[in-house]
C-alpha cells in the first residue's frame, strides 16, 4: 500500500505543475492506472511470485545441510553459511518442530534461493543463498493490544484467569509481580485482582504471546495491593513493580521456591510423629507439596555450594546467597545446576520429585540465618532497592491515570454461595 500511495502522491505533484487545462481528466486516468497496478505478494521482504514457495517444519534427523542439499544448494556453499554466519544462524541449533520457508528458483531445478528460519512466532532469521550468500535477523510486524482482566477467586488464581480463555503466561506474569508480597498457596476464596497488560498480534489476527503486567490490583485477605511496572534504573533497564506508595513490591527472597504449590508441612521444632511412637523430632524445613517435575526456583541470587544426594535428603541443592543467608531443595527429581554455579532469583534449579524420606512429591525448604535454620515465613525478609526520590514526583504522575483505569475495571459476575442470584462484585 505504502507503494501505491507513494505513486499517486508522486503523480500529484507532477499534476500541480502544469496547466489546468485537462488536468483532473489525465489524473484521473493515472489514479486508476495505478488502481489496476497488480497486487505484490510479499512477505519477508520478498515477492513470494518470484519464487516457488515450500513450507515446512523440522522434523527428527533434519539438518540445515540436509535440508540445503536436498534443494539443490552446493555443499561448499552450505559450509561457508554454517562457518561464516555462526552468530547470526547456527545451522546445530535448528530444534524439531520449528516452521521454515524454503523459496525456490521457479526453473526446472528448482534451487533453495532464501532459507526463512523460525525462531518464534515473531521473529526469524533469513539466509539469503544468492550471488554470494549472507544471513541477517529481522521480525514479523507486530501488533499491541491492551486488554484489560479481572477475576474473583473460586479455587485458584490460575483457574480464575484460565476460565476467561486467557493465555496461562498471564497467570505466570501476575504471580511473578506479587510473589514476594503474596503466599500463593494460601489463597482466600473471593481474593480479587484486576490486570492490564498487552497482548501481541501478528497480521491482526495471529496470536504471539502476552507481554509482562503493566499494572495490577489484588486485594488478599480485604488488603489492597497495587503494582505498577516502573523503569527504576534507566541505564541499566531496571524495571520494578511499586505500590501507590512507591514502596518496592520486590524484596531479596521470594516468599517460596515453586509458583502454586501448597504449603503442606510448617517448620515446627516441637513436632511429633505418630509413627516414631510421638516423640519430638523438629522439622525444621518447610515443606510445599507440588506435583512432581514442577519447577523448583531458586529464592534469591547466590552461589550453589551444594549440588548432590544424601541420605534422607535425597537429591538436593543448597545455595549461599551471602554472608548472611543460605537456603536448601530437598526430595529433588533432578537438579539443574552445580556446585560453584552462579545463579538467579527465580532460576529454575531441579524439580520437585520423591528422592530421600519422603511421603508424597514435595520440596522441603530450608532457610539459613548466620548459619541457623529458622522460619522463613517468620523472618522480616530485607527489601529490594527502594525507588530513588528524585523519581517520586514523576513516578506519581506517570501512575495516578493508570490507577483510574485499574479503579474503573468492573469484575466478572461470579455465582454467591449461598443463592442462585448473580451479582456483580466492584470494589
Amino acid at each position: 500500500m505504502h507503494r501505491y500511495w507513494g505513486i499517486i502522491l508522486a503523480l500529484t505533484i507532477a499534476v500541480s505543475c502544469k496547466d489546468d487545462n485537462g488536468q483532473a481528466k489525465e489524473f484521473a486516468q493515472q489514479v486508476q492506472q495505478v488502481k489496476e497496478l497488480p497486487k505484490v505478494n510479499e512477505q519477508y521482504g520478498f515477492n513470494l511470485d518470484e519464487f516457488t514457495v515450500h513450507l515446512d517444519t523440522v522434523r527428527n534427523g533434519d539438518s540445515f545441510g540436509e535440508l540445503m542439499q536436498k534443494n539443490r544448494v552446493a555443499y561448499p556453499k552450505v559450509a561457508a553459511i554454517s562457518e561464516r554466519y555462526r552468530d547470526t544462524f547456527d545451522v546445530r541449533k535448528i530444534r524439531v518442530g520449528k516452521p521454515y520457508v524454503i523459496l525456490k528458483s521457479k526453473d526446472t531445478v528448482g534451487q533453495a534461493q532464501v532459507f526463512i528460519y523460525h525462531n518464534d512466532p515473531i521473529n526469524y532469521t533469513v539466509v539469503d543463498m544468492r550471488d554470494s550468500a549472507h544471513a541477517y535477523r529481522s521480525k514479523r510486524k507486530v501488533k499491541y493490544i491492551q486488554r484489560e482482566v479481572s477475576g474473583v477467586i473460586e479455587t485458584s488464581l490460575s483457574e480464575a484467569i484460565l476460565d476467561q480463555g486467557i493465555d496461562y503466561n498471564v497467570t505466570h506474569n501476575l504471580a511473578n509481580v506479587y510473589a514476594w508480597t503474596i503466599d500463593f498457596s494460601r489463597l482466600q476464596k473471593k481474593d480479587k485482582f484486576k490486570v492490564i497488560y498487552k497482548e501481541k498480534y501478528i497480521n491482526d489476527t495471529i496470536y504471539a504471546g502476552a507481554e509482562p503486567v503493566e499494572a495490577a490490583y489484588f486485594e488478599h485477605n480485604g488488603k489492597p495491593i497495587y503494582a505498577f511496572a516502573y523503569e527504576n534504573d534507566s541505564l541499566k533497564n531496571i524495571v520494578d513493580y511499586f505500590d501507590q506508595d512507591a514502596n518496592n513490591l520486590r524484596r531479596t527472597f521470594l516468599r517460596m521456591p515453586v509458583e502454586f504449590g501448597r504449603l503442606s508441612s510448617r517448620y515446627n521444632l516441637n513436632r511429633r510423629i505418630k509413627y516414631y511412637g510421638y516423640k519430638v523430632r523438629p522439622h525444621k524445613g518447610t515443606d510445599y507439596a507440588a506435583p512432581i517435575g514442577t519447577p523448583i526456583m531458586a529464592t534469591a541470587d547466590g552461589t550453589v555450594i551444594e549440588s548432590t544426594r544424601r541420605g534422607g535428603n535425597g537429591k538436593y541443592v543448597k545455595i549461599r546467597h551471602n554472608g548472611t543467608y543460605a537456603t536448601q531443595y530437598l526430595h529433588m527429581k533432578a537438579q539443574k545446576v552445580k556446585k560453584g554455579q552462579f545463579v538467579r532469583q527465580g532460576d529454575v534449579i531441579g524439580w520437585v520429585g520423591m528422592t530421600g524420606n519422603t511421603g508424597g512429591p514435595h520440596v522441603c525448604y530450608r532457610f539459613w540465618k548466620h548459619g541457623k535454620q529458622v522460619d522463613p515465613l517468620k523472618e522480616e525478609l530485607p527489601q529490594a532497592e527502594p525507588l530513588n526520590e528524585s523519581l517520586k514526583p514523576d513516578y506519581f504522575t506517570y501512575i495516578t491515570p493508570i490507577k483510574e483505569q485499574l479503579d474503573c475495571i468492573i469484575y466478572p459476575k461470579v455465582l454467591l454461595e449461598d443463592e442462585d442470584d448473580l451479582i456483580t462484585l466492584n470494589q
